[in-house]
Order: C-alpha cells, then sequence, then structure tokens
C-alpha cells in the first residue's frame, strides 16, 4: 500500500512548453520530422475519429494535455494576470486582457502530441495567490474543465475546453470548441473568448500553427476585441508566421479605438486610432520564456488522480528513452481506462464529475460550471519567478 507521502514523490513534472523550448524539457528530444510524419499519416484517415488516436509514447510529449492547458494560466513570467485588474479604466484593462488572451498561446513542435487524459484526471496547481484546478470531465468526446481563482486579487476564470480534430489530406484542425470566462469580480466585469484552431500541416512545409479567428468580449463595458491569428498557408513567410492582425471596438457603434498589430511569438502592439500613437501590449520574450518548472510543496496533498501521478511512470521513461517501458506503462493507463467505460456502460451509469458540473445543448455545445466558489492553495506550486537582483 502506497502511503500519501509516498505518492506525491512520484509525480513527475517536466519544464512548461515556452518560447525557448518548444519541445518542452532539456531532456526530452522528439524523432526526426520524417519519422513524425510517417507516424501522423499512418495513424490518420479521412473520416476517423482523430480523438481516439493512441500515438506511440515515441511521439508523445512527457505529460498531459491537462497540464498543457493548465500552464497556459499558471505559467507566466510577467504579471500580466495581475495587471488586467489593476488597470485604472476600462479601456486599458480590456487591452490588459487581449494582452492575456495573447499569452495563453504557446509554441509546439511538430509531430509530437501531449496525453490524451483519462476520464477523472485532475491537475492542481497554485502560483502565488492563483489557485489553478482542472479536471477531465469527459473522455469521448474529450472534454476539460479549468477553474482558477485569486481571492487577493478578485478574479476567476473558468474554461471548458472541447478540442475537435479533422483531417483535410494534407493537414490536420483542431477546433477548441468551448469558451473561456475571466472575471474581475471588484469591477463586475466578465471577459469571454474563445480559442484560436490548432493547424498541423504535413505539406510542403511540416508546421503547427495556432490560426483562426478569436472574438473577446465584455458586456459590461461594451468593449469587443477581433483577433485574426495567422501562419504560412503554403510557403514559409517571416511577415505571416504566428502574425496577429485585429482591433478593439465598442460592440454597440463598431468604432474602432485601437488597431491590434505584430506576432504572438515576438510582439503585438496597439495603435490608437485617434492619436496614432503605437504601445506594445505584449513581449512575447518576458512573458513565455524563462519559465519555472513547478515543484511539489506538499506531498501529501497529492490525490490519486493528479494527473502528474497518472502519467508519471510513461513521462519518466519517456525522459530516459526506455520505449518499451514506456509503451508498456501507457497500454496499461489506457486499457483500464476502456474497462472502466465498459462497467459503467453495462451498469448503466453515468458518470458525474467531481469539481464540476457538466452541460450540453445542440446551440451551444459544453459548458462547465465549478462546484466550488473558491478553489484552494494546491499541493504542486510554481517557484516564484526570480527579480534580476537576485
Amino acid at each position: 500500500m502506497v502511503s500519501e507521502e509516498e505518492l506525491g514523490t512520484m509525480v513527475v513534472l517536466t519544464a512548461p512548453l515556452s518560447l525557448e523550448r518548444e519541445n518542452s524539457d532539456e531532456n526530452y528530444r522528439a524523432p526526426n520530422v520524417l519519422q513524425r510524419i510517417l507516424s501522423l499519416l499512418n495513424n490518420v484517415r479521412p473520416g476517423s475519429d482523430l480523438t481516439r488516436i493512441q500515438l506511440s509514447p515515441m511521439f508523445n510529449l512527457p505529460k498531459s494535455q491537462l497540464q498543457c492547458y493548465g500552464e497556459s494560466v499558471y505559467c507566466n513570467s510577467s504579471d500580466m494576470l495581475n495587471k488586467c485588474a489593476k488597470q485604472e479604466t476600462a479601456l486599458d484593462r480590456f487591452t490588459s486582457v487581449v494582452a492575456w488572451s495573447i499569452s495563453t498561446v504557446r509554441p509546439l513542435m511538430f509531430g509530437v502530441a501531449p496525453y490524451n487524459p483519462v476520464l477523472g484526471e485532475t491537475h492542481h496547481v497554485s502560483r502565488g495567490t492563483l489557485n489553478v484546478l482542472l479536471e477531465q470531465v469527459s473522455h469521448h468526446p474529450p472534454v476539460t474543465a479549468l477553474h482558477a481563482t485569486d481571492e487577493k486579487e478578485n478574479m476567476e476564470i473558468i474554461w471548458c475546453h472541447h478540442p475537435l480534430p479533422k483531417f483535410y489530406g494534407t493537414r490536420i484542425e483542431t477546433e477548441v470548441q468551448g469558451k473561456r470566462q475571466l472575471k474581475l469580480l471588484d469591477k463586475n466585469e466578465t471577459y469571454i473568448m474563445n480559442s484560436p484552431k490548432l493547424v498541423i500541416r504535413f505539406f510542403p512545409v511540416p508546421s503547427v500553427d495556432w490560426m483562426g479567428n478569436v472574438t473577446i468580449k465584455c458586456q459590461e463595458t461594451g468593449l469587443e476585441a477581433e483577433l485574426s491569428y495567422r501562419g504560412n498557408s503554403f510557403l514559409p513567410r517571416p511577415s505571416v508566421h504566428r502574425s496577429i492582425k485585429g482591433k478593439i471596438f465598442m460592440s454597440s457603434s463598431s468604432k474602432t479605438m485601437y488597431v491590434i498589430d505584430g506576432h504572438w511569438d515576438r510582439a503585438v502592439t496597439v495603435k490608437d486610432v485617434f492619436s496614432g500613437k503605437v504601445t506594445v501590449i505584449y513581449n512575447a520574450k518576458e512573458a513565455i520564456s524563462g519559465l519555472k518548472t513547478p515543484i511539489v510543496k506538499d506531498p501529501k496533498g497529492i490525490l490519486p488522480g493528479e494527473s502528474t501521478l497518472v502519467w508519471a511512470e510513461v513521462s519518466k521513461n519517456i525522459l530516459q528513452k526506455c520505449w518499451d517501458k514506456a509503451k508498456k506503462e501507457k497500454t496499461s493507463i489506457e486499457e483500464r481506462q476502456r474497462e472502466l467505460a465498459r462497467e459503467a456502460k453495462l451498469k448503466g451509469e453515468c458518470s458525474i464529475p467531481k469539481h464540476f458540473t457538466l452541460s450540453h445543448s445542440d446551440e451551444t455545445g459544453w459548458d462547465c460550471f465549478p462546484n466550488q466558489k473558491l478553489v484552494p492553495p494546491a499541493p504542486i506550486v510554481v517557484p516564484p519567478v526570480e527579480s534580476p537582483n537576485g
């Protein structure tokens, strides 16, 4: 019998996806590009359910998709989230929310992917006073819920993600359905936004890009933003690759206030259409580089369903390049998931999430509602960023 403290020592935490480390961890090395192309083409067929693809561990990042979603919230080397609440005017707050939304987009590596989370898998991490909790609330279709609260800054974040991948012959496009909410509670403002699409191209140049349109709205202030994420459609063009264009405007009159321009992996600016003043609102090097790897602060607080524990043996063997062991451990987890699903179906049971209430409608799709008002402090924490003066 494994004790609670021993569970905490078994987790495997890897470096977050960041600007300078697109492969997530310095100990991890992806297979060569040709191997990645052949692996993807062997696994996908027109009309196939891409959410059920089982990759060899050689083509997995050593972390779950649950962790990747969480990292985009709790791993940020600048104080972008807190800045949203501290701005004086509604327009400045909205502009800061746009910048924070851009910071949640992270560079990915072609041909490798995180693990598909198992049903009931959770991930609980704190960064300062921000406490973040995720749960895989549905397996097929895959739906992930995120809840984050910061009592000190009076902020709350609620996400519901349902990735929907489709194969188009030379590319895979994954639409991330569901909405993201950021609430500035003392300002009584709720910002609702969506996510760009993830596009994986095989030819002519293998690549992975975030593309598509993102809308950010605040009903209370009447402000709205439209962002267009662009990537290379055929041949590489540095001016287009990872670029963003858009605007901030009043919903009621469609009157443009700011024009947005830049690249999400470099810098993004806003231009005041009245004064012509250009301001940098996002600097990728400051926001998503030099990110700290989370650590276990309270081993006894690690729960059996914690993502970094569920996949610990798989991740450890991937990092050590013990591919046969990694495959055996991964297969064991996936078979256990299928066995539980079969048992539930035979008994006529429906899985009920522990931390969220899940709903679905034909009009709005999937939605998630936290069962608790506040997320408690987590046993896993992100170390504070060291100041330049040490």
